[in-house]
């Protein structure tokens, strides 16, 4: 369990709508620094916050994090002092040689947290409460018009959907930005005969057709719908439609890796990771010592010339 300062931490990322991983020591095999249910946080740009083992252990756990953080599967990461060179995959488990870990075995729980993706609402009515109940409920933040100091919705490409049941209150601006934006999913709650006339307002008002195509009106899947539960459980279903069956969003970019050449761990290439010039290049590596060694090791070669 997250406690004290990590547990507000996470709670004002999460707030910020900013990914994180959850790191849980969940056993060590001794002689080991690091404690059953120790834990921390990883950031989306690597940094840690809480101890999880020593800067060996921590380059596994950033790097299996920031893999998380991209698929946004818990994992199970095993790290082992002797064993094959090769990281080996399982189903949620994730197995790694780490020649430089000074203790015993660690096997961390790797719990990456994601902003749930956020459908903004524009209206004032029951079908607007329904769809705030039912969207917690599939994993949907559902942000409406009084949700915001100014009450002005602004989609962003960073939403999922925008849905408007404004009842011809300031309907055309907003779906307007919601098309700009090029959210996945825009949907009008009108009859077909109202929302044919605001389609034909949008395209006097200059919405090239191609954005226009985009409009769901009457929004929703045709179940029948007839109360505003239903019609909110359409609506939801269609989002979700969408959200699983079309192309993924953009994933963060993959953290940049290299290889330590003293003693072949994959670490995270980041401004505080030991590093030298060499022949041109520049060369990574897990911690100091190795870093050492490799100066060591080239001395001869310096002399020699």
């Amino acid at each position: 369990m997250i406690r004290d300062e990590l547990s507000r931490k996470a709670e004002e990322l999460a707030a910020k709508r900013l990914p994180f991983v959850v790191v849980t020591v969940v056993r060590v095999q001794r002689p080991a620094s690091v404690r059953p249910g120790n834990v921390g946080l990883v950031h989306s740009d690597g940094t840690i916050e809480g101890f999880i083992g020593g800067v060996c252990a921590q380059h596994s756990v950033r790097l299996h994090s920031l893999e998380a953080l991209e698929s946004g599967v818990p994992l199970l990461l095993r790290i082992l002092r002797d064993g094959p060179d090769a990281v080996s995959r399982e189903e949620g488990l994730v197995t790694v040689t780490n020649s430089c870990l000074s203790g015993g075995a660690i096997e961390v729980f790797l719990e990456p947290v994601l902003p749930a993706p956020r459908v903004l609402v524009a209206g004032n009515s029951p079908i607007v409460t329904e769809l705030r109940t039912l969207g917690a409920a599939v994993g949907l933040e559902i942000v409406a018009a009084e949700d915001i100091p100014d009450g002005v919705l602004s989609p962003t490409a960073g939403d999922l959907a925008l849905v408007v049941a404004a009842h011809g209150n300031d309907e055309i601006a907003t779906l307007r930005a919601g098309l700009e934006a090029g959210l996945r999913y825009v949907g009008l709650v009108a009859s077909p005969r109202r929302g044919a006339a605001v389609t034909e307002e949008l395209r006097a008002e200059g919405v090239p057709d191609e954005l226009l195509e985009a409009v769901d009106t009457p929004a929703g899947l045709d179940i029948g719908a007839r109360t505003p539960a239903e019609v909110a459980l359409s609506i939801l279903a269609r989002i979700v439609e969408l959200r699983r069956s079309g192309p993924e969003p953009e994933a963060a970019d993959a953290p940049v890796t290299a290889i330590d050449p003293i003693c072949g761990m994959t670490v995270v290439v980041r401004a505080d990771t030991p590093s030298l010039e060499h022949d041109g290049g520049t060369v990574y590596f897990c911690c100091a010592g190795c870093r050492q060694a490799f100066e060591e090791r080239r001395e001869p070669a310096r002399s020699d010339g």
